[in-house]
């Protein structure tokens, strides 16, 4: 049997609800996930305080959705490691500390690149 997959409109319309169903289940299921969700919700409505031009409010934006986005892809590498089994294994610990490294560094950029705006617009 051939199945049939949605095109123009209908496929993007299927792809966003697929996409808000794993927003949503990060947000239910990881803490981080939420505590990193409302830092970047307190976080926003500042950077239109902070930023002098629009390419300062645009990187202090995409820091922050860098920081979700690195969540999102630990939570389903975590996800992948735990449905491949409960026994420890050196590589699924490996992968697990690789994910947290990534969000790590990505909220090291947040702390950079919004510090820096902050000192260029405000402390120099």
């Amino acid at each position: 049997m051939i199945v049939t997959k949605a095109t123009g409109f209908a496929r993007f319309y299927h792809a966003t609800r697929y996409s808000m169903k794993g927003i949503r289940a990060a947000y239910i299921s990881e803490p981080a996930f939420r505590y990193e969700s409302w830092l970047a919700a307190l976080m926003a409505p500042a950077s239109f305080y902070i930023a002098n031009t629009g390419l300062q409010w645009g990187l202090l934006i995409a820091t922050l959705l860098l920081v979700l986005v690195m969540e999102l892809l630990n939570t389903a590498i975590e996800a992948i490691v735990d449905r491949a089994g409960t026994e420890f294994h050196a590589l699924a610990g490996l992968a697990k500390d690789l994910g947290s490294a990534a969000v790590f560094f990505a909220l090291f950029i947040v702390a950079v690149v919004w510090g820096g705006i902050i000192w260029d617009n405000f402390l120099s």
